[in-house]
């Protein structure tokens, strides 16, 4: 590369240029058409160092900065405010679930640690979220055949929840499936209720609250496209993990300035994936967005 090929590559522009490379990966996820689509005149290898640099400073910078579990009293009231209001289950302040995102096949010594039981290789993400489908806590860092509850169990987010109990805190839950274990922070719903039953009605009302985490994953996944289980990223996993983190905090900072995604959304390349599936998104304008998503 020339000097003034370099002066031309300012920090300040090469920062900005790739921030326009990560969201358009989110569409094609290909380096070599984001150079050319953007007649920006630019290889691979100088596609693919611009978003190593940035996906670093992205990472170093904004995740921390709006991906944050702590809430404050006011959050915390406001939460369980909204949970109790939407179906009547207190003391709800979040919900958390796992999602798998799709990977190339990594190494021959460490396929078997990211063959899923989906059949594909993956990265098995944590997500936990609030009322307003902000990520509270992201951890992409396990590989695709890793259970949900190895991953909660290994979490800073598990550790800091007990330590709250352990405080004093109380009345005070995390919401998640049947996969997870029962803990004092953290609420599953029972298995094989009969119908009709109060473990039953439980069930509905913990069901119909719990959801807001599967919303959350499909407008995360709908705005940033990489992670769409109809496409793999094809990089290796402590890559995948980078990007993994840096969309996530993406998602929040477009909820915080109310970006929408309907702009987004290709019908036609929504209809063609196969995990799709509606939801009831009749609550709120947040809900509208997730109208069709897809799962994990």
């Amino acid at each position: 590369m020339t000097s003034a090929r370099r002066c031309y590559f300012s920090k300040e522009k090469r920062c900005a240029k790739s921030q326009t490379f990560l969201i358009c990966q989110t569409g094609r996820s290909y380096q070599l058409s984001v150079g050319n689509d953007f007649n920006l005149a630019l290889s691979q290898p100088t596609v693919s160092a611009i978003l190593t640099e940035t996906l670093e400073v992205l990472e170093q910078l904004i995740c921390a900065l709006v991906i944050n579990l702590e809430m404050s009293e006011e959050e915390n009231m406001e939460a369980k405010i909204y949970f109790f209001e939407k179906a009547g289950f207190p003391g709800v302040v979040g919900c958390v679930d796992g999602t798998h995102i799709k990977i190339s096949a990594p190494s021959k010594l460490e396929q078997g640690l990211y063959f899923n039981r989906k059949g594909f290789f993956s990265l098995n993400a944590m997500i936990i979220c609030d009322h307003k489908m902000r990520i509270r806590y992201f951890d992409a860092r396990c590989a695709g055949s890793s259970h949900d509850l190895l991953v909660w169990n290994i979490s800073s987010a598990k550790r800091a929840l007990r330590e709250r109990y352990n405080s004093g805190v109380r009345n005070t839950w995390l919401l998640c499936d049947a996969g997870y274990r029962l803990e004092p922070y953290l609420m599953t719903p029972y298995r094989s209720a009969s119908e009709g039953s109060a473990e039953a009605v439980y069930n509905t009302k913990h069901a119909k609250t719990r959801n807001i985490i599967e919303r959350t994953i499909g407008v995360l996944k709908t705005r940033l496209r990489c992670l769409l289980g109809a496409r793999q990223l094809h990089y290796k996993p402590e890559k995948t993990t980078q990007i993994a983190n840096v969309c996530a905090a993406l998602h929040n900072v477009c909820i915080k300035y109310n970006v929408d995604i309907s702009s987004h959304d290709s019908p036609s390349e929504a209809e063609n994936t196969p995990d799709m599936i509606e939801v009831d998104v009749s609550e709120n304008s947040q809900n509208l967005e997730a109208r069709k998503y897809g799962r994990k």
